[in-house]
């Protein structure tokens, strides 16, 4: 990697970071210190900002780095992540958009807790959503470091360590000085500059095959290695029955983890209506829809212009197969356009990551404030004390986050990112659905379902390949595997329905049929909602 590139990279790197440090700044002097202000940022933002903020949230490092690394790598087997993410967003919109904004108001555990005893449903829910937060976390974490590593010219463990460091710093900084607010004008910026840099790239990749698609797949089979197997499906998920299984767990994670994710849920609480929140989320669909079908041309294009084997050789688990694919479209590594590309693509890539790593972190310290906090704290402890623990939380949660990452800094991020969906599809999931459309539904259900699939989730991935077991394991000089897949979805999230039903009919305590009334009526209603 030249001077050149190093230097611009860094540039466009340092220009972003002051440009958000100014938005943080600019809204931390005009919030008033509350928990609406700080947790859902006023509740003032318009249905199209929300969609956008929406937007950025979800398109993450995963999706930039991760899902088209894992097509230039796998071809079809890769093109599951791009389906699961985009087909999650119907399942967001048909089932929980709405009715979340107008039973809760700021966490998953508000929209629980409403028709059951508080104390142990928030403290359950509050720990599942910090579970699925810092894994999520780590994800964005992971591609910041390969990121990084690529532009300083290598894979050192050093450079991707500062990075990742650094990221989780700059993280701490948005949520504790600017809260939602800020949070949500970095995630718009981010969205603007992410869907300009994908649809920039996509435009030079169908150019350079002259909008021949078909001539642009042909082109990326001969390149992978792999000949006519890259577009079939069975490359990474078809050896044999176990990889099967797996192919079924993701997917199942994927669409259904959506759902349960505590950061996306919390930007349905920004707006002020139920109505707005709806609105949202069809405008969210519209730039991540097209998004996603843009992910397909880049990794196909990063295969056929760059080379599979190119992309295996810089990062194992292709996060820098669009950064490599921009420095080819603009000319080479070597020329100017190829070295500004590079840069501004990067740095694209960069602003994604820290937008993404904000918006969780915030979600993931009001669980600790607003649930966990809430939950012990003395009645009558003032309202100002919980914003106060909650960015005490933030940096709490950025270190375990950043330890994580440097555990785990050689896996695919879209793969670390499906592993955080199978944990919100089988914990949160579950719990929220049934609190909404169950009348029986009760306080041991909700925290049985909630425990139920948290708990299995990371006991199986702890002893699935992922950790142990094999040559691209966090640990591959041990061998605790016990758990065949790499994806625990598949029988994680049956657990966790499993346990919720169990809980319910054993317990002896009664449904409130009042409450479930009042939430039914609010939530399909939005009678009362805050």
């Amino acid at each position: 990697m030249t001077d050149n590139h190093q230097n611009l990279a860094l540039v466009l790197f340092s220009v972003f970071i002051v440009a958000t440090l100014g938005i943080t700044t600019w809204a931390g002097r005009n919030r008033q210190g509350s928990a609406e202000e700080f947790y859902a940022g006023g509740r003032l933002f318009s249905p199209m900002e929300n969609g956008f903020a929406i937007a950025g949230d979800y398109m993450s490092a995963a999706s930039f780095l991760g899902i088209s690394g894992l097509i230039a790598l796998y071809g079809y087997d890769g093109l599951l992540y791009s389906v699961g993410f985009l087909v999650a967003w119907l399942v967001v919109l048909l089932l929980v958009a709405e009715l979340v904004r107008n039973c809760g108001r700021f966490t998953l555990a508000d929209v629980v807790a409403a028709r059951m005893r508080e104390r142990p449903v928030r403290i359950a829910a509050g720990a599942s959503s910090v579970t699925v937060s810092v894994l999520y976390l780590v994800a964005q974490m992971v591609g910041a470091g390969s990121l990084v590593a690529l532009l300083l010219g290598g894979t050192g463990g050093l450079a991707q360590a500062w990075t990742v460091i650094g990221v989780g710093a700059l993280m701490v900084i948005y949520v504790s000085l600017g809260g939602m607010r800020a949070t949500t004008w970095i995630q718009i910026v981010k969205a603007v500059l992410l869907m300009c840099g994908a649809v920039a790239l996509t435009v030079l990749v169908l150019v350079r095959f002259h909008g021949d698609f078909d001539h642009l797949l042909r082109t990326a089979a001969e390149r992978s290695g792999h000949g006519g197997d890259f577009l079939a499906p069975g490359l990474r998920y078809g050896g044999d029955w176990t990889a099967r299984f797996d192919f079924i767990s993701l997917g199942l994670a994927l669409v259904l983890g959506t759902a349960g994710l505590p950061h996306i849920l919390s930007r349905f609480y920004t707006v002020p209506t139920a109505r707005a929140a709806r609105r949202s989320v069809v405008w969210s669909i519209g730039l991540i829809g097209g998004f996603y079908l843009m992910t397909i041309v880049l990794g196909f294009g990063a295969a056929a212009i760059v080379g599979s084997r190119e992309v295996r050789d810089s990062n194992a688990a292709g996060n820098t197969a669009v950064p490599l694919l921009a420095g080819d479209l603009g000319g080479g590594l070597d020329s100017t356009g190829g070295t500004v590309l590079f840069a501004v693509v990067a740095a694209i890539a960069f602003a994604t990551i820290l937008a993404v790593v904000a918006g969780i972190t915030l979600a993931s310290s009001a669980s600790v404030a607003h649930d966990l906090y809430a939950s012990l704290r003395r009645e009558g402890a003032k309202q100002r004390s919980e914003v106060a623990v909650a960015r005490v939380a933030a940096a709490g949660i950025g270190a375990v986050a950043i330890g994580l990452a440097l555990l785990v800094r050689d896996l695919n991020v879209a793969f670390l990112v499906g592993l955080a969906f199978a944990v919100a599809a089988s914990a949160n999931l579950p719990v929220l659905l049934y609190s909404l459309f169950w009348r029986r539904f009760n306080t041991r259900g909700a925290v049985w379902s909630v425990y139920g699939g948290l708990l299995p989730a990371l006991l199986l991935v702890a002893l699935s390949p992922v950790v142990s077991g094999s040559g691209s394991s966090m640990f591959p000089g041990l061998d605790f595997q016990l758990f065949p897949l790499e994806n625990p979805g598949l029988v994680s999230i049956p657990l966790g329905f499993l346990a919720g039903w169990l809980g319910t009919v054993t317990s002896s305590e009664q449904a409130d049929e009042d409450k479930h009334a009042e939430t039914e009526v609010r939530s399909l209603t939005g009678a009362g909602a805050v």
